[in-house]
């Protein structure tokens, strides 16, 4: 045990609408334990596999992940550091795409293939059942409902407990959520990517989870300068003060920061104890809003 046991939980705790499944809402995002650009094995395996358990050793008991990120790298990675699971720990993966021999992301919804892709994860993950399962969609035009009805076919079977729903306007996730229960929503959001403002507050007032990714994507150098003087003010980096930023946003933020260093994961934990004043907050909000 170390001074850093459980600090994940300082930033309290998330129970996911209707169910008994409750985290710490600092969580762990695997995504980047494969090689570069999510494609291929990682340069360090064994360092990857040391900062999963260290990320349970701190309290981390949210995991993202999916079978297309290597692809199957991660999953297989974390089913060797982790497995037997903790019986607390939320194992949450992503689906609605692939990855061909080049690296490319192929997104493809039809139901065979979401069937396979949610079987596939179980597999590597050595699972009978997922916690949550994430329906990945594409753009603002794409049909919901015909993939919802799939995800809700498989969660009627038992092979997933909870459906979310990721990169989504809320047109479709207004549609999503009269096919089936959304338990939480994976969108682009950070300090200067705001165009999801209203749809936390209204997901908020539900009590559904909201889980940025991208927290330090998309700043203009201006905004990025601004937000590393302030890290600096406070002595911590610039990703723990965004990552803070966000935890004090809204109650149902869930932080999925991923690294594949143990000391980027202690730095990034130890936002879940940082406190930003109001004076920090009205800083932070300045730098921009961008949509």
């Amino acid at each position: 045990m170390t001074d850093l046991d459980q600090t994940a939980s300082r930033a309290g705790r998330f129970t996911f609408p209707g169910t008994d499944l409750s985290v710490n809402r600092m969580g762990y995002g695997a995504m980047q334990l494969a090689g570069p650009h999510v494609f291929g094995e990682p340069s360090d395996p064994e360092e990857a596999r040391a900062v999963l358990k260290e990320a349970v050793a701190l309290g981390i008991d949210h995991i993202d992940t999916s079978d297309f990120y290597g692809p199957h790298v991660t999953n297989r990675l974390i089913r060797e550091a982790l497995y037997p699971y903790p019986d607390d720990l939320v194992l949450v993966t992503k689906v609605g795409a692939w990855r061909d021999e080049a690296g490319a992301w192929i997104l493809e919804r039809d139901a065979g293939f979401l069937r396979r892709s949610v079987e596939g994860n179980l597999e590597r993950l050595g699972l009978s059942r997922m916690p949550i399962v994430n329906l990945r969609m594409g753009g603002p035009e794409d049909d919901v409902a015909a993939p919802m009805a799939a995800m809700r076919r498989m969660q009627e079977e038992g092979l997933l407990d909870h459906i979310g729903i990721s990169t989504v306007t809320e047109r479709q996730l207004g549609l999503a959520r009269r096919i089936a229960p959304i338990v939480c929503v994976q969108n682009h959001y950070n300090l200067v990517h705001r165009a999801d403002d209203a749809m936390i507050d209204a997901l908020a007032a539900d009590g559904i989870a909201y889980v940025p990714y991208f927290p330090l994507g998309g700043f203009t150098p201006l905004q990025a300068e601004g937000l590393k003087t302030l890290a600096a003010e406070l002595g911590q980096t610039p990703q723990a003060v965004a990552l803070a930023w966000l935890l004090q946003r809204s109650p149902n933020i869930l932080v999925i920061p991923g690294t594949s260093k143990r000391a980027h994961l202690r730095a990034n934990v130890a936002a879940a104890g940082l406190e930003l004043t109001s004076d920090h907050l009205r800083r932070l909000d300045g730098l921009g809003g961008a949509s």
